[in-house]
C-alpha cells in the first residue's frame, strides 16, 4: 500500500511517498481503508518538531529525540472497515467509520490503518449518516477539542464568550458549539474571515488587523484561545471577576462520549464542518505547505481514496 512517511524533522518536503506492507489487524483492532484524512496542527507540529521551548525536550523524548518515532502522520480520518479482529464486537466489515489515531504507532497518511475498537487515547465511531467521507474526516480532532475545552470552561446559558482564532479548525467548531449552548459569541479573526465567522453564529466579530481586542476589559465569562498564542495574563484582563480561560495549549482528552455527541449534533444539522481546501493524496506536500503558511480557514482535507471526488 502507499503511505507518506517522514524519517527526519523538517519542512513539508521531508514527507515521502513509499510502498509499505498492508497491515493486519490484531484481535481487538479493525483494518480501515482510509478514504480521507486531514492536515491538522498536530501533524504540522510533529513533522517540523515546532514545539514551544518549554515543551521541546519533553516532546522530543516522547516522539523521537533525533528522528521521528511515528513515521506515518495523520491524526484523523474517515474510511470503511475492511477487516475486523476476532475480539471486535462493535464494528463489522463494510461499516463507514471516522475517528483518530492518537498515540498509535501509525497514523492515517496511508491507504490502510489499523485502529483498536476502543483504546485509552483515541476514538472510533460510525460516521454521521448525512456526511461524506470528506466532511467526516475533519470532524474528530477540531470538534472534540472545542467541545472538551468548552466543557472545561464550564460554559452555560447566555454567557459571553470570546473566541480568539475563530476561523481555524478548533475555532469554527467552538463558535458553533458555543452558539448551540446559547452563549453570546464574539469571534476574533482576520478581515477575510469575518463573514464566515458571522455565518457560523458569532454575534460580534473583531478584525484583529484593525482593532486591538485586548482592550475589551472585563467583558467576557470565557476566553477561548483556539490558536494557543494568548497568555493567561493577557486573557485575564478581558474576563469578568469569575471568568475562565481555556486554550488549545491545555491538555485535552478524546472521549467516546464526545465523538458521539459531535456525531449527533452533525446529524441534527446543528454544527457543520468548514473545509478550506481539498488535496489529492499525491499532493500531501502541497497540503502541508499551505497549512504551514498559517492562513487556512477551518480544515484542509487530503483524499486518500482515488475514487473520491472533491
Amino acid at each position: 500500500m502507499k503511505a507518506y512517511i517522514h524519517e527526519k524533522y523538517g519542512p513539508p518536503q521531508v514527507l515521502k511517498a513509499v510502498e509499505i506492507e498492508k497491515p493486519t489487524p490484531n484481535s481487538n483492532e479493525v483494518l480501515v481503508k482510509v478514504c480521507a484524512t486531514t492536515v491538522c496542527a498536530g501533524d504540522v507540529r510533529l513533522r517540523s518538531s515546532d514545539f514551544p521551548f518549554l515543551y521541546w525536550l519533553l516532546a522530543r523524548l516522547i516522539f523521537g529525540l533525533f528522528r521521528p518515532k511515528r513515521k506515518i502522520l495523520g491524526h484523523e480520518f474517515s474510511g470503511v472497515v475492511e477487516q475486523v479482529g476476532k475480539k471486535v464486537n462493535g464494528f463489522k466489515e463494510g461499516d463507514e467509520v471516522f475517528g483518530t489515531t492518537t498515540m498509535l504507532k501509525k497514523g492515517s497518511y496511508a491507504q490502510y490503518v489499523c485502529v483498536p475498537q476502543k483504546w485509552k487515547h483515541g476514538v472510533l465511531s460510525i460516521k454521521p449518516n448525512n456526511m461524506s467521507h470528506i466532511e467526516s474526516a475533519v470532524l474528530p480532532i477540531g470538534a472534540m477539542t472545542a467541545l472538551f475545552l468548552l466543557e472545561k470552561g464550564k460554559i452555560s446559558g447566555t454567557e459571553e464568550i470570546l473566541i480568539y482564532g475563530a476561523s481555524g479548525s478548533v475555532g469554527t467548531y467552538a463558535v458553533q458549539l458555543a452558539k448551540n449552548q446559547n452563549a453570546r459569541v464574539t469571534g476574533v479573526c482576520s478581515t477575510s474571515n469575518i463573514k464566515m465567522v458571522t455565518n457560523l453564529g458569532a454575534e460580534h466579530v473583531i478584525d484583529y488587523l484593525k482593532e486591538d481586542f485586548t482592550k475589551l476589559a472585563g467583558r467576557f465569562d470565557i476566553f477561548f484561545d483556539a490558536v494557543g498564542k494568548v497568555s493567561k495574563r493577557t486573557a485575564r484582563k478581558m474576563l469578568k471577576e469569575k471568568g475562565r480561560f481555556v486554550s488549545v495549549k491545555m491538555m485535552t482528552k478524546e472521549k467516546d462520549v464526545h465523538i458521539k455527541k459531535i456525531k449527533s449534533l452533525v446529524e441534527k444539522g446543528e454544527i457543520l464542518p468548514v473545509i478550506d481546501r481539498i488535496y489529492r493524496f499525491d499532493g500531501m506536500v502541497d497540503a502541508h505547505t499551505y497549512v504551514d503558511n498559517g492562513h487556512k480557514k477551518g480544515n484542509v482535507v487530503v483524499l486518500v481514496d482515488k475514487s473520491l471526488s472533491s
